[in-house]
C-alpha cells in the first residue's frame, strides 16, 4: 500500500489508499472509485503492448461475466400503485369498450342484431323490445368506470397487506443481472 504525499502546510492525517488507486497531492479526501451494480467501470490508461499488472483480475476473452445484485422489496408505495392501477384499468376498459363496439358493429352489419330482436319478441311476446347500442355502451361505460375504481382500491388493499406481511417475513428477494 502506498501513502499519499502530504503537503507541508497540511494538518490532516494521511489516509491509506486502496491498492491500484491513486491520489492527487493536496486532495487527501479522494476515495477509490465505487464498484457494484450501476457504478461506472474504473478506467485506466491501457497500452496495447504492456502486460496487465500483477494483481489485476483476468478477463475472459469469450463470454463476459455478468454482475448480479440481490434486492429485497420491503415496502411498496400505495399511492404509486393506485395511480398505475387507475391508468392500467382505464386502458383495459377502453380496450374492452372498443372491442365491444367493433363486435356490435359487425353483428349489426351481418343482421344478427335484427334476428336476435325478432327471436326475443317471438319468445316473450313483447313487441316493444329493441337492442339499443347507445343504452348498452353508456351502461358499459358506467360499469367500467366503477370497476376501475373498485379494482384499483383492491390493488391498494393488496399493497397494504403486502407491506404488513413484508414486515414479518422480510419482503420479496429479487436477483438483478446486468445485460452485456
Amino acid at each position: 500500500m502506498t501513502q499519499p504525499v502530504q503537503p507541508s502546510g497540511s494538518t490532516s492525517a494521511a489516509r491509506p489508499t486502496v491498492a491500484g488507486s491513486t491520489t492527487v497531492p493536496g486532495r487527501e479526501d479522494q476515495r477509490p472509485p465505487v464498484t457494484g451494480l450501476g457504478a461506472p467501470e474504473p478506467t485506466a490508461p491501457v497500452s496495447s503492448t504492456a502486460p496487465p499488472p500483477a494483481g489485476a483480475p483476468k478477463r475472459r476473452s469469450g463470454k463476459s461475466q455478468r454482475r448480479h445484485a440481490r434486492v429485497v422489496i420491503r415496502k411498496i408505495s400505495p399511492w404509486s400503485v393506485f395511480k398505475v392501477s387507475v391508468v392500467f384499468y382505464l386502458c383495459m376498459m377502453l380496450v374492452m369498450l372498443g372491442a365491444g363496439m367493433i363486435v356490435y358493429g359487425m353483428l349489426g352489419a351481418i343482421g344478427a342484431l335484427d334476428s336476435t330482436t325478432r327471436l326475443i319478441r317471438d319468445l316473450f311476446a313483447e313487441e316493444t323490445f329493441v337492442i339499443n347500442g347507445r343504452w348498452l355502451f353508456s351502461r358499459g361505460l358506467m360499469l367500467g368506470l366503477l370497476m376501475v375504481v373498485v379494482w384499483s382500491l383492491i390493488n391498494v388493499f393488496v399493497v397494504f397487506l403486502y407491506n404488513l406481511i413484508s414486515d414479518l417475513v422480510g419482503g420479496v428477494e429479487i436477483t438483478l443481472a446486468e445485460r452485456r
